[in-house]
């Protein structure tokens, strides 16, 4: 019998992130301001459509979507500093392209769109992430994207049924 391990010590656990297959964090940064992008946009149209709505039911709804979209914009800037990253100020042309679309209910289903795209997004950087905590709020940021889409889904529905 001799003193030695049976096997060599395993360091797995201080391997980078990369290497685990794990998103490095110059990539997660990119993939949040990419998402934090989309959110200020998204703010942006919400508030935009509830300041321009003649009807108090839609602006009334646009100020709940604005107020989602504006959380998930924090939540974004706080993960990305805690990351040693800058948050991006860009929008992206998702608002002029949303502010073109006179119609309201043509441009919630656009903002749908827009917000099942955010859930693709996440979808696809969840299984990459290394860090619990993030992984739990974009999966809460996911979630709550498919409430909205859910939605205003039914507010579309019940403005042109009525």
């Amino acid at each position: 019998m001799t003193d030695e391990p049976a096997s060599p010590v395993c360091y797995a656990s201080e391997a980078n992130d990369a290497y685990m297959g794990y998103a490095d964090a110059a990539e997660v940064v990119a993939a949040l301001n990419s998402l934090l992008g989309a959110e200020r946009a998204g703010t942006q149209v919400a508030l935009a459509t509830r300041k321009s709505a003649d009807d108090p039911a839609l602006a009334a709804f646009m100020a709940g979507i604005e107020k989602d979209e504006a959380h998930w914009c924090a939540m974004l800037k706080k993960e990305i500093e805690a990351r040693s990253g800058t948050a991006s100020t860009v929008r992206g042309d998702f608002y002029e392209k949303a502010m073109a679309i006179a119609d309201p209910a043509e441009r919630l289903r656009f903002l749908n769109r827009g917000q099942a795209w955010v859930v693709r997004k996440i979808e696809a950087l969840c299984p990459r992430l290394r860090d619990d905590g993030l992984h739990r709020a974009l999966t809460e940021m996911a979630e709550r994207h498919r409430f909205n889409i859910a939605a205003t889904d039914d507010f579309i529905a019940a403005r042109e049924g009525a």
